[in-house]
């Protein structure tokens, strides 16, 4: 069990923003977790955040996973004292973190968001887990499923999805898996692309389009300049940014915003 305070840090917050899938709140309080092939029981109380994890874990997998070596207070500082509306977004969502999530399941994970609802793509990706993800137990003998491999995936027929509720996003994914699996496209050289050439590489996948590209290049491989623009955030850029988002004005930390701007808009918070 590892004790932390984090300014700026709320689990509740990162749960709702539409970055991460396999993350739930349960009857005790606390919030389950599944990354990659980890699991994490985790809560917050009397300002102080509790990983039901050991040490070495926290510290190789989890601290990096919820970026908390970074200070969001400065990225809020940034913001330009006179936009209110960026301001009050922030302050809304200040607990909002971009995870370091794999870039296989992010993948997966923004192909199925297109046309479709954050609860939607939950109970997807819970369906796609536990009919080819491999069965695990946890520390405390909690069981739960990895996420599936490119590989399992791309052994399937391209509608096989269909029965996992991804509707036509089935061939989407299959194929992206295959592309993946036959070595068309690779991941490890993706991982070290900066964000331009990262971008251009997932969108040569099936599937893939500005704003899904734009998704994962911030949420696996923390480019944060990307900037994902969906109709919650072009809704925002019409009311608010006619002239076009100030991004000069926050290179290398607009995601960061994005974040705040789509939290604000998807949670009433406007």
């Amino acid at each position: 069990m590892i004790e932390r305070v984090i300014n700026n840090f709320s689990l509740e917050q990162i749960c709702k923003s539409g970055q991460c899938f396999r993350m739930y709140p349960t009857e005790t309080g606390r919030y389950s977790l599944i990354a990659d092939r980890h699991y994490l029981q985790v809560e917050q109380r009397d300002g102080r955040t509790v990983f039901y994890c050991e040490r070495s874990e926290f510290e190789n997998y989890w601290e990096a996973y919820f970026d908390l070596q970074a200070d969001y207070g400065f990225y809020m500082g940034k913001i330009i004292p006179e936009d209110c509306y960026l301001n009050e977004a922030a302050e809304f969502g200040s607990g909002i973190r971009i995870l370091r999530q794999d870039l296989w399941e992010m993948i997966v994970s923004f192909l199925i968001s297109q046309q479709n609802n954050i609860l939607r793509i939950r109970k997807c990706i819970e369906n796609i887990c536990g009919s080819y993800g491999e069965k695990l137990v946890g520390s405390q003998g909690e069981e739960y499923y990895a996420f599936p491999t490119p590989q399992t995936l791309a052994a399937l027929e391209e509608d096989a999805l269909m029965a996992c509720n991804l509707g036509y996003r089935s061939k989407y994914v299959v194929r992206a898996a295959r592309n993946i699996a036959d070595g068309q496209c690779d991941l490890e050289n993706i991982r070290r692309l900066p964000y331009s050439e990262a971008r251009e590489e997932l969108l040569k996948l099936y599937g893939v389009g500005e704003k899904v590209a734009d998704c994962i290049c911030l949420f696996a491989l923390h480019h944060l300049e990307a900037f994902p623009v969906d109709t919650h955030i072009r809704q925002a850029m019409e009311n608010h940014y006619r002239q076009g988002f100030p991004s000069e004005h926050y290179q290398g930390c607009q995601g960061v915003l994005q974040q705040y701007i789509f939290y604000y808009e998807l949670a009433g918070g406007k």
